[in-house]
């Protein structure tokens, strides 16, 4: 018996570590995805900018419609608040044209990026005025978007009930989708697929899925979601290792085709975060909380907003443990040169006794000293580290809480706003309701608001930043803040390379101004520095670390 299971585990251990070297390279690939995010960023956006210069050279409605339908599907997953423009500008060309199904395709458009956005009302009385039977041609679309917003709508139910009428719709909806789509489109095979999860039909499911995915192209948006649907059927299966290789392919797929409204990769997070793979486990949540906040993605917001302080304080507790080891290390280096010093003093002392080993013991005492110097070097380096760790840390607690309350706020207002709106829409003035809509107020508003959050909460960590900023410019060149200003549009580029943002094309998007604009800021800048203008921005970085 006991040899049976040594063989056993020698054939078996080959297997297992081609499993696992296949799983750290699928996590390297979707660490370096991440890591690229600028790239595929700025990919999607020229992507997008083509569709926009196409709008330039056309004045046919026909047109029009087909590129304001193209750039809906650019930002349907992308940028929800975009995505939902798009749709009425078509279905305000499709009005124009008198084109029956063309109307009811951008009403559809609409009550999908609406239920994104969490406006189930509005989606829901869009979808009631359809006359379905009229374009029978998009039934299947039809049923499909209101089997998709009963279930998100299930998510955010009061109660037990209403969440099972909530799923009892979806299911009836989906069912009826499911026999108007071709049967080699990705539509029915994702329902057939659904179906057969529902009969725990999990062996009939994963090789559906699997085959359809091998002829699914890597520029479709649908190879993420067959991917995930694959990785919830070995989930059912409890084969949980093939439910995180996966989540991880659909990840990456997610990231690469720029998708800011996902599952997988929050999925994923909380498996790492199971297993102890805690840096992981919050970089990836982080980055999910981003995407969603961006897209304005409010269900995923909100069930990112409840495992966010889970993980989140998982992290901090490892960075705790980390600077324990870290300090255990510096006692023990301290320790260790103190055991120095007192070998050096007895070697000295011997030296004295010893005149014939005088030339040994010289060569001894060199070699310690040197040793002593780059322990002493090595403990600085430690202590700076420490520092640096201290104020990260320091940082990111301050920002991560001003962050979370800022989007609370913002939550609220936008809110807020909505009802305006609907107080508007209900009391049936036009004209107020567009004069609402092109009014850039609130937005400006809001932007002065966050700008002088910002400025507050930097200062609150660098309170001497402008002082020590202004030292760096040459004499009569300090920046003179106006009355009530805590800082300026100059100071805030360089208070967004203080804290590690040098990337210009960042430092634009966050402060609204265009890339020759900050570029002009900062060669402005280093040209009235006091030193080389090469070290300026490097000086701007040892603001408060008092070196």
């Amino acid at each position: 018996m006991c040899k049976f299971w040594t063989l056993f585990l020698i054939v078996l251990s080959p297997v297992l570590l081609f499993s696992q070297v296949e799983m750290d390279s699928l996590l390297d690939e979707l660490d370096a995805t991440i890591d690229k995010s600028e790239f595929y960023h700025n990919k999607k956006e020229t992507d997008i900018n083509k569709l926009r210069s196409l709008l330039k050279l056309t004045s046919s409605n026909v047109q029009k419609y087909e590129i304001y339908e193209k750039l809906f599907g650019e930002y349907r997953f992308y940028q929800s608040d975009s995505a939902l423009s798009y749709a009425r500008k078509s279905f305000k060309i499709a009005t124009e044209l008198k084109d029956l199904i063309k109307i009811n395709t951008s009403k559809l458009n609409l009550a999908s990026t609406m239920g994104t956005l969490g406006m189930y009302k509005e989606a829901t009385d869009i979808l009631n005025k359809i006359y379905i039977q009229s374009t029978p041609e998009i039934k299947g679309t039809y049923f499909g978007v209101c089997s998709s917003l009963y279930l998100s709508m299930s998510d955010y139910a009061a109660t037990v009930q209403e969440k099972s009428e909530y799923l009892q719709l979806t299911k009836k909806y989906r069912d009826s989708s499911y026999h108007f789509y071709p049967p080699t489109s990705e539509s029915f095979i994702i329902h057939q697929a659904n179906k057969l999860f529902e009969e725990k039909k999990y062996d009939e499911t994963l090789p559906l899925l699997q085959n359809y995915f091998k002829k699914i192209k890597n520029n479709n948006p649908d190879k993420a979601v067959v991917a995930y649907l694959i990785s919830l059927a070995y989930q059912l299966k409890k084969d949980f290792e093939q439910e995180k290789k996966w989540l991880i392919i659909s990840a990456i797929s997610d990231l690469q085709l720029e998708k800011k409204e996902y599952i997988s990769l929050r999925s994923l997070a909380y498996i790492l975060y199971e297993e102890g793979d805690i840096d992981r486990a919050y970089k990836y949540t982080k980055r999910t909380l981003e995407d969603a906040l961006f897209c304005n993605a409010r269900l995923r917001t909100f069930e990112i907003s409840k495992m966010m302080p889970i993980i989140n304080e998982a992290y901090q507790k490892q960075n705790d443990t980390n600077q324990k080891q870290l300090i255990v290390f510096l006692v023990s280096a301290s320790i260790l040169s103190l055991f120095l010093m007192v070998v050096l003093v007895l070697l000295f002392k011997q030296m004295k006794k010893l005149s014939k080993a005088k030339k040994e013991i010289s060569l001894a005492n060199a070699q310690f000293l040197v040793l002593n110097q780059e322990l002493n070097s090595f403990n600085e380096k430690l202590n700076e580290t420490n520092t640096t760790l201290k104020e990260a840390n320091l940082v990111k607690e301050i920002y991560i809480g001003r962050y979370m309350d800022q989007c609370s706020v913002y939550i609220s207002k936008l809110d807020e706003y909505r009802r305006k709106l609907n107080v508007i829409v209900n009391s049936g003035k036009t004209a107020e309701l567009v004069k609402a809509v092109k009014s850039k107020e609130f937005i400006e508003v809001e932007l002065k608001e966050f700008y002088h959050n910002f400025d507050k909460t930097f200062l609150l960590l660098f309170p001497n930043f402008i002082e020590e900023f202004n030292n760096l410019l040459v004499d009569n060149e300090d920046i003179k803040l106006k009355p009530g200003e805590l800082m300026n549009t100059e100071l805030r580029i360089f208070a967004l390379i203080r804290l590690g943002i040098s990337d210009s094309v960042k430092i634009a998007e966050f402060l609204r101004y265009s890339l020759s604009t900050i570029y002009n800021y900062r060669t402005k800048l280093r040209n009235k520095a006091l030193g080389p203008r090469d070290e300026f921005e490097v000086n701007v970085m040892r603001i408060g670390t008092n070196k």
